[in-house]
């Protein structure tokens, strides 16, 4: 309840003793324990007893089988396979990266010595502030040694895995945290040229790039991703290039922090990444834990650094250059055999980065299919063949209006990324098929694509509402490619918190409400899609 009184404080001024808070507080708690302390009906008690019936099936099958059963990487759906299968895996990827040292006993107090010890030493010398120090300090009652574990990727050939470390609430989270915090707002800030922020910006970089004549029949699309970028992170390196970002860019403090301090508390964060696997300690020696937040801004930064040499390649040629985290995306019209030879020296660019491409005239890049055809580009929604018609099923018991925002979201996405009205009627019958398929009755998949259309002034519904006038499409597509999408406004928001507080070192970032910031303060769509097209 305290969190409950603390929000309504924040969001809405009401003071922490005020007798409106008390009276709310009791009445939510009441209810709580009415809701938790009610006997279960009778229809509830059968499908508990009913689910863990299934539960112990399948755990007898799996041990029957000597299988294992994990959430698969990106699309969460569940992957079953040999337990033999994936501990091979396991051991190849740990020779392979060579990431990993066993340790001879438990670290985990070790680290939090280290971790007080460090974060007391830079308060003392007044290079982190007091809010600083209070938000980044461990609880030595709470702190838990994080574990390791490996989740499929059947997408791609041979079911590689991914290495997740979990670690909620160990010695270095809260740093982890902070730095993410503060770090994060200053890369989305200045790396914009060269950010996908999702399909739709990138669609609408492709129509730029279209609408300037830059596009010919010959064009080639070229898409490729670091192979374990998060693994392969030199650590010393990594800390090197975040501390020469910060002083590219003239920060010396961000914060109050000091660019010291952020190099210090970096490494701890690097090199204090110990955990558990298989009843085995471990410290990670190579690059950041799968997990960890401030790995994903630390590994931005260090491709940021990486990049810089195709940047310029792609920038003297007035070429497409884009990259979402360890996937790139660019556009060429060389000839293909200059193409390969530039992709092979950035290949080349750095030991640990090793390049997978996919060159050609159709290629597909996060969920875009893309397609140059003869000088015309075409888009639609990819779906990885490895992906299974799978969405929340209807009988679940999550809310109702989660049900609703699968609908529309999925009809959002299919209008935005289908350049043509037969890509986006084909998508809407692949969207019915998989409601359907999960159980979503025929009347409910009606009225709420009906509802949709309605809500965007959509005349044309048949009695299976889709859109035939191609007109009327061209006209609804372009007013929703004009809007924002939430990963954009999600940024937009996070640069808002780095120039509304410039200049304010002592403040607790976390009071800083980025849902109260409008994207149009930072950015419209014009300065969002100004980002990295040459």
């Amino acid at each position: 309840m305290s969190k409950v009184a603390v929000d309504l404080n924040h969001r809405h001024g009401i003071p922490l003793k005020a007798l409106e808070i008390k009276h709310f507080c009791t009445d939510l708690e009441t209810i709580f324990n009415e809701r938790y302390t009610s006997t279960l009906s009778y229809l509830d008690i059968y499908r508990i007893r009913k689910d863990i019936k299934f539960i112990h099936s399948i755990k007898r099958k799996l041990r029957k089988t000597d299988s294992i059963i994990r959430v698969t990487d990106k699309s969460g759906i569940f992957h079953i396979g040999s337990t033999l299968d994936y501990d091979e895996k396991v051991q190849r990827y740990q020779v392979k990266t060579n990431a990993y040292i066993q340790l001879s006993s438990d670290p985990l107090m070790d680290t939090f010595y280290k971790v007080v010890s460090l974060l007391n030493n830079l308060r003392t010398k007044q290079q982190i502030t007091q809010w600083q120090h209070t938000k980044m300090m461990p609880d030595k009652n709470k702190i838990q040694l994080a574990y390791l574990y490996f989740i499929p990727k059947p997408h791609k050939t041979g079911t590689p895995l991914r290495p997740i470390v979990s670690g909620m609430n160990t010695p270095t989270t809260k740093i982890s945290k902070m730095l993410d915090r503060l770090i994060r707002p200053l890369f989305d800030q200045y790396v914009k040229q060269t950010t996908i922020i999702d399909g739709v910006h990138l669609i609408r970089q492709l129509d730029k790039y279209v609408s300037l004549g830059l596009l010919k029949p010959s064009t080639h699309l070229c898409t490729f991703d670091i192979t374990d970028l998060y693994t392969m992170l030199p650590q010393e390196e990594s800390i090197a290039i975040l501390k020469q970002f910060l002083i590219r860019f003239n920060h010396t403090h961000v914060r109050g922090m000091s660019i010291n301090a952020i190099e210090s508390l970096a490494r701890i964060v690097l090199t204090e990444n110990v955990f558990i696997y298989g009843n085995k300690y471990y410290r990670q020696i190579k690059g950041g834990a799968m997990g960890s937040p401030f790995t994903l801004t630390l590994a931005n930064i260090f491709m940021w650094h990486w990049e810089q040499k195709l940047v310029e390649k792609q920038k003297a040629s007035n070429e497409l250059y884009g990259r979402y985290i360890d996937d790139i995306f660019l556009t060429s019209n060389d000839s293909i055999e200059s193409l390969h030879d530039m992709l092979e020296n950035a290949n080349n660019y750095h030991l640990n980065i090793k390049l997978t491409r996919e060159v050609g005239s159709c290629v597909s890049f996060l969920d875009v299919q893309i397609n140059n055809q003869d000088g015309n580009i075409t888009t639609s929604v990819y779906h990885k063949e490895a992906n299974e018609p799978y969405i929340v099923p209807f009988k679940s018991d999550h809310p109702r209006h989660i049900f609703e925002n699968i609908i529309t979201t999925s009809l959002l996405r299919a209008i935005r990324y289908s350049s043509t009205l037969q890509a986006f009627n084909h998508e809407i019958r692949a969207l019915k098929l998989m409601l359907l398929y999960n159980s979503y009755p025929s009347r409910y998949i009606y009225h709420y694509l009906k509802k949709f259309f309605q809500q965007l002034s959509a005349t044309s519904i048949s009695i299976l509402p889709m859109i035939h006038d191609e007109n009327e499409y061209v006209l609804l597509r372009s007013k929703l490619l004009s809007k924002p999408t939430p990963s954009e406004h999600a940024r937009a928001s996070r640069i808002a918190t780095t120039l509304d507080n410039k200049h304010v070192d002592d403040v607790d970032v976390d009071d800083v409400d980025v849902d109260d910031v409008d994207v149009d303060d930072v950015d419209d769509v014009d300065d969002v899609d100004n980002n990295f097209f040459y």
